[in-house]
């Protein structure tokens, strides 16, 4: 998300490092809990308090940390809630959950996840369900309902097949992933996009330069414990359930407006079921509608609450401070550089500190929700182009999210595979691929200005 610094006063605004004590509360909370209920044996514990709830008193002490008036530091709260990123962010956040919740119950899903089935010979069934879950995930923008979807199949296929259980989940985790990283419906790709101020296009275009060499790396991997066994039997291939993911898989790599994707896909999948779906009515798919907008309350509500903290802090001189800091890492690393400001630098520390942030919220949108404005300061001053910036908190947030065994994805893959998180995400090998892969591209992209410049 980003702010307009002049929108609300014209003084120059003093770095603080008090203003982030609100955030620090609202992880404590958030991880605190989590840990405790760990520690208590409770499945997804971290899940337990939702996040909109635990950000409630980090927002009620940022008000109190205020040397405005009351009724000024509420103004502006309201106007970090309702600025136009987030409002944007929030209005797709509810079509995607609307298309993903009437394509699942139209059987769009299941019919997209039988047809690849339908294709892949025995020898590849590994890397085949990487692609499945890599292309139903980045139809959808959600790595949780690719999980959901695929995580039964794919369990019954290892069963059959007698696949290692935990690298099954762990190719299943990586499609998921990957598609997630790279959806231009995916919440992650939308904070992204929106908090450097980047086109969609333009951030899949340098996206997936990184994640495509990563992509073929696990799919090597994935051959290589590939046996060949008999594929479970499949049914009819359904290409009229199967319509509405391609559409808007075309659709959206064109780069058409992504409110337009999203409506046209949500159309196209409720057609599907009223033309295909026996018992299958208007009521049906306003209903479906209306769940698919419920799934999405926790990070829509989330993103509100997270846009007007973050605009108490800057208010307060807190992502001054961030700023501040990082710069003074990127110049004493670009030190050896004539004094140059470092994109390297730069870049490493955007990933670092998405990274860091995601560990600490389990939440790869809320990571970069969080981070994203400084992110983007720290972009703009050391001339990295908003693209490159949304890439790398996209790849790193992902990356991170994928290897935490406190994870949703993580968890919930243990529960449908009756495995260990940890197990699960040790496995998540096109994860570790990725940022292998974007290091690469840094320290590569950097020789190539140096020479360019030499």
């Amino acid at each position: 998300m980003s702010y307009d610094h002049t929108q609300s006063s014209s003084a120059p605004i003093k770095p603080s490092a008090l203003a982030l004590l609100p955030l620090a509360v609202f992880l404590a909370l958030f991880i605190g809990v989590g840990s405790y209920l760990t520690w208590q044996g409770i499945d997804f514990a971290f899940y337990q308090l939702p996040a909109p709830v635990a950000a409630l008193p980090a927002v009620l002490l940022a008000i109190l940390l205020s040397k405005d008036k009351l009724n000024q530091s509420i103004e502006s709260f309201m106007r970090g809630v309702g600025h136009s990123d987030i409002i944007a962010m929030c209005m797709i956040y509810l079509l995607a959950g609307a298309f993903a919740a009437v394509a699942k119950a139209t059987g769009g899903v299941d019919a997209t996840v039988n047809l690849g089935l339908s294709l892949l010979p025995a020898s590849l069934i590994l890397p085949g369900i990487f692609v499945i879950a890599a292309f139903i995930a980045t139809a959808m923008g959600t790595s949780m309902g690719t999980i959901a979807a695929v995580g039964p199949v794919a369990l019954g296929i290892a069963e059959v097949a007698g696949l290692d259980k935990a690298l099954t989940a762990g190719v299943v985790l990586s499609g998921a992933m990957f598609g997630d990283n790279l959806s231009i419906i995916s919440d992650t790709t939308i904070a992204a996009t929106r908090s450097q101020g980047c086109a969609m296009r333009d951030k899949f275009r340098e996206n997936i330069a990184i994640a495509i060499p990563a992509a073929i790396a696990a799919i090597l991997l994935f051959l290589f414990h590939s046996a060949p066994s008999e594929v479970p039997t499949v049914t009819r291939i359904e290409w009229l359930k199967v319509m509405p993911y391609l559409t808007i898989l075309v659709l959206a790599v064109a780069g058409l407006n992504v409110f337009v994707v999203l409506s046209l896909g949500l159309i196209l999948a409720g057609g599907v079921g009223l033309l295909s779906v026996s018992d299958y009515g208007l009521a049906n798919w306003g209903q479906d509608i209306y769940a698919g907008f419920g799934n999405m309350q926790e990070i829509f509500l989330l993103s509100m609450l997270i846009g007007g903290l973050g605009e108490l802090m800057r208010r307060q001189g807190g992502l001054a401070f961030l700023t501040r800091l990082m710069n003074k890492l990127i110049g004493a690393f670009s030190k050896n550089n004539g004094g140059e400001p470092s994109q390297r630098a730069s870049e490493l520390g955007i990933a670092g500190l998405v990274s860091l942030t995601n560990v600490c919220t389990a939440n790869n949108t809320v990571a970069i929700i969080v981070a994203g404005s400084v992110a983007r300061e720290l972009a703009e001053q050391n001339s990295v182009t908003p693209r490159r910036s949304a890439s790398l908190l996209d790849i790193f947030s992902c990356v991170i999210q994928g290897i935490l065994p406190y994870g949703a994805q993580g968890l919930l893959l243990g529960s449908v595979f009756g495995l260990s998180p940890l197990t699960v995400v040790s496995h998540s090998y096109y994860c570790f691929f990725l940022a292998a892969s974007a290091l690469i591209a840094v320290f590569v992209k950097h020789q190539q200005r140096m020479a360019a410049t030499a």
